[in-house]
């Protein structure tokens, strides 16, 4: 089921509560209809629902965001320690966390009926395109010379900003794009505190008009409650740019009740914050009907134990507002049948990376299972390493694993086995972390002879010059600068 706002063609102010209307299927339209065409005054208006369903094909390279901007394909790549990975990502998951919704589950892990329209394009994790309903209000809202509730026609106006002339000299491509009601000025003039800027506001408008309607005075208390429970003054422009909805959301009714809920987890207050910014569209799920039922199936399907909930989270929001059971499922099958991996191992894969239940199969898991094969991997190698360091299915093969499996045979001259007892190699940074590390040994004449021992990769740089390199910290930092200057000249020079 997927959730949206919707108000009734009679009445224009929604009310005070935020309701949630459920629907599965929607006519096709496309936002190119809305963009550059001004409404005429009077005419009919049009409103636009989208669909939250947007399991995205994560690794696909060629990903671009809904506004045109390149996304990346992977997570970021781990620099230092494993223990790095369990901090929280930015700009990929405030980018991609809209999820069809759960099905629900009662307590005794009886699956209800699955709800029509998510039969298709959703079993694989592949992208379902967005569909978009197009209806004709004319009621919907009210003329300018109305005043109502949502309005923000009753926030006192400083005078520069009252005609008609003075709006569309400010905002020329507002103007432009869309009918600008004046009403609208006292919002936007706060919005633009927070950085956004006229191609912000248009997108906002094709993805839900009525977030432009909002009071001003209405708009900053949610938004000044959000910051007061950790949300970044800079995420908040992501944030509406993904879920204008926000500003509809009451404190009392809606945000102070979903922050309880992570709270309940075990999610620290501090990172409260972070979890609002990265799934922001977790405010339109019902916490008793859709957010308790996705804890639960984690914990009675899936079997993560309740104390690891809040780790989980952590790692992944999303997995709060993807549909779960169809998740676990297709990977917890495909893992079976591909590598013959047992279901407490795919527990712990959970547990470690939640963010591979979003990865695509195709185009993910099983390139990045194949190329360990094709290195000389069995099954059971590839579970070791798979289940030691999930984050191997994030990591781009082409910039990532294979020039880090290159230097392993032909710098190293270490054999695909030793993967298997130091899987966190693959995780290390080669640029940053193995080349520097192996050269510096090399010019002390300090670097064992036969296979280069990984064990002297894994500890910080600190232990690692007192127990490997026995100099000073200062000396090997300054080696590792001018090999990275020396490196990035080299490909400066290629490229040219």
């Amino acid at each position: 089921m997927v959730p949206f706002s919707l108000c009734p063609s009679s009445s224009y102010p929604p009310p005070p509560s935020f309701k949630l209307y459920h629907k599965s299927r929607f006519t096709v339209t496309t936002l190119s209809s809305l963009r550059g065409r001004k409404r005429r005054s009077g005419s009919s208006c049009r409103l636009v629902v989208l669909s939250t369903h947007s399991n995205p094909k994560i690794l696909k390279s060629n990903r671009r965001s809904r506004y045109g901007q390149p996304l990346s394909p992977y997570d970021q790549d781990d620099d230092e320690e494993v223990s790095r990975a369990s901090d929280v990502s930015d700009d990929d998951w405030l980018l991609n966390d809209d999820f069809a919704e759960i099905s629900e589950f009662d307590v005794n892990r009886k699956r209800s009926k699955s709800h029509k329209g998510f039969a298709n394009g959703h079993s694989d994790g592949r992208n379902s395109k967005h569909t978009l309903e197009k209806s004709n209000a004319a009621n919907y809202y009210n003329s300018s010379n109305q005043t109502n509730d949502v309005s923000s026609l009753d926030v006192p106006r400083k005078g520069k900003l009252s005609t008609r002339k003075a709006m569309e000299d400010r905002f020329p491509r507002l103007s432009e794009e869309v009918e600008l009601d004046e009403k609208w000025l006292p919002l936007i003039d706060y919005l633009s505190s927070f950085g956004l800027k006229e191609s912000h506001f248009i997108q906002m408008y094709e993805r839900h008009m009525p977030s432009l309607q909002i009071n001003v005075c209405s708009a900053k208390e949610r938004l000044e409650y959000l910051l007061s429970v950790g949300v970044k003054q800079r995420d908040v422009r992501r944030m509406l740019l993904r879920q204008p909805q926000i500003l509809e959301y009451t404190v009392e009714n809606n945000l102070k009740s979903h922050v309880a809920f992570l709270m309940s987890l075990g999610i620290p207050s501090s990172r409260v914050g972070q979890i609002i910014a990265a799934a922001p569209s977790l405010f339109s799920y019902s916490v008793e009907n859709s957010l308790k039922p996705t804890v639960r199936y984690l914990v009675e399907e899936v079997g993560i134990k309740e104390k690891d909930l809040g780790k989980v989270v952590q790692l992944s929001p999303q997995i709060l507002v993807q549909r779960i059971d169809i998740s676990w499922n297709t990977r917890l099958n495909f893992l079976s049948k591909e590598i013959g991996a047992p279901r407490d191992s795919i527990v712990k894969m959970v547990k470690k990376h939640p963010q591979f239940l979003h990865y695509s199969i195709d185009d993910g898991l099983l390139p990045r299972i194949n190329f360990l094969r094709s290195i000389g991997m069995c099954n059971a190698d590839i579970l070791k390493v798979l289940t030691s360091l999930t984050q191997v299915l994030s990591l781009s093969l082409e910039e990532n694993l294979k020039p880090k499996y290159k230097y392993l045979v032909n710098e190293l001259h270490n054999e695909v086995h030793s993967l298997t007892k130091y899987p966190m190699y693959l995780s290390l940074s080669l640029d940053q972390r193995i080349r520097p590390r192996h050269r510096f040994l090399l010019s002390l004449k300090k670097a064992p002879k036969g296979p280069f021992p990984l064990s002297s990769l894994v500890p910080t740089d600190e232990c690692f010059c007192q127990q490997w390199a026995g100099t000073s910290l200062d000396k090997y930092l300054d080696f590792r600068q001018r090999l990275l200057l020396k490196e990035f000249a080299k490909k400066y020079e290629r490229k040219g």
